[in-house]
């Protein structure tokens, strides 16, 4: 029976080493996104009543009732295929944006469309210049396709530093990928700032800007009109969106980019899989777009409290970074993955950042009040050395 084990064993073995030598060297290196825990999981672990899941940047009022509805009234339809093309969302969206719909991409999430950007534009070798820290994926991505990626850092105010940039961008890219307002710091670039980088790209590049929180700055007076100013010059771009935000779909996975080109839409298009976009997430998304209210009302409850949050972070003697999207980002003073262990003991799930350089850095979404509350007490415990 040993000997049998014995042989099994090394049969498993030498079969991950045979995958490791065919796997592509750019795959073995990737870093693994980091999705976050389940509210199922961390409830079953540690057994508590109510989880404050302040992660991954959900929209704590959930989806409108209007989604729900025309979710409910689309089920019976879930035996067919969806509308490959996303006709109708399209068609909606360029209603809503302005943008024609022959220039718009639907994605299984805009991190879709992120994928299918490094497919179709991405060579070993080529330079992509991006934000650190960062979304992951505007990083895996383009390293996934063998190209080299320039992290850019914030500066010592947490916001981006507009000179470092320029420098960045003085020679030669592929790519250029960066949000506004930044994930995770929450940053935000105002008309000056937006124009300064837009114009030190190289000529010949592709423009990528996520404006994946653009909802809860937009009507912010130094947020800067990305459509109009992109359309302004001569460089390929593609402004990426998502109903995961301000619009609750998370669990549906629904992202757009609205593109200077129908060229751009095409390409993406032949790397896209057929039915990226099932049939519920189509029709919830087009519903959504139709309760403009249930967004106000999103942006407001996250408006109020995130500034009630940074303020007793603040008291605490945390450094926060200013943010103008739905969550907060802080240094705490510790290394973050300890604090996030022992926040799950008190049912609170927050997102510990990884980047190097930013181990003590923390990323935590604005929730509802009593979630809130839930998080800033439980802090206020772990650091008088209370016990869950």
């Amino acid at each position: 029976m040993a000997s049998d084990l014995a042989v099994l064993d090394s049969a498993f073995d030498h079969q991950q080493q045979v995958l490791k030598n065919l796997a592509r060297p750019a795959s073995r290196s990737l870093g693994v996104y980091n999705a976050g825990l389940s509210a199922d999981a961390v409830q079953k672990k540690y057994g508590v009543a109510h989880i404050a899941k302040l992660a991954s940047n959900e929209n704590p009022l959930g989806a409108s009732p209007q989604v729900v509805a025309a979710l409910e009234a689309d089920a019976r339809f879930s035996a067919i295929y969806s509308d490959a093309s996303s006709a109708a969302l399209r068609d909606a969206l360029a209603a809503d944006t302005g943008v024609a719909a022959q220039n718009i991409v639907i994605g299984n999430g805009s991190e879709d469309i992120l994928h299918m950007l490094a497919l179709a534009f991405l060579n070993p070798g080529d330079r992509v210049v991006t934000l650190i820290p960062s979304f992951g994926l505007h990083e895996i991505f383009p390293r996934m396709m063998g190209a080299d990626v320039t992290m850019v850092g914030v500066n010592a105010r947490q916001e981006f530093d507009i000179a470092a940039w320029e420098t960045a961008l003085s020679t030669p890219a592929k790519m250029v990928i960066f949000s506004n307002p930044s994930n995770p710091v929450g940053c935000m670039l105002n008309r000056e700032g937006f124009a300064r980088i837009i114009n030190a790209a190289p000529a010949d590049c592709v423009l990528v800007i996520d404006e994946a929180y653009f909802e809860y700055c937009e009507n912010d007076t130094d947020y800067p009109d990305s459509l109009r100013m992109l359309a302004e010059q001569s460089r390929p771009w593609i402004v990426l969106r998502t109903f995961s935000k301000a619009y609750g779909l998370a669990g549906l996975r629904v992202g757009y980019g609205l593109a200077s080109h129908p060229e751009l839409v095409n390409l993406l298009d032949r790397v896209r899989t057929p039915f990226n976009i099932n049939r519920s997430a189509q029709v919830a998304a087009i519903a959504a777009l139709q309760d403009k209210q249930h967004v106000r009302d999103s942006i407001a409850l996250v408006t109020t409290q995130r500034k009630s949050m940074a303020g007793e972070l603040a008291a605490l003697g945390f450094n926060v970074a200013s943010s103008h999207a739905n969550f907060l980002f802080f240094n705490c003073g510790r290394p973050s993955i300890e604090l996030a262990q022992r926040l799950l003991t008190y049912g609170v799930i927050i997102k510990p950042w990884r980047e190097i350089g930013y181990e003590n850095w923390v990323r935590v979404s604005v929730g509802i009040e009593k979630d809130n509350r839930q998080f800033i007490d439980s802090l206020k415990r772990i650091l008088t050395g209370g016990e869950a």
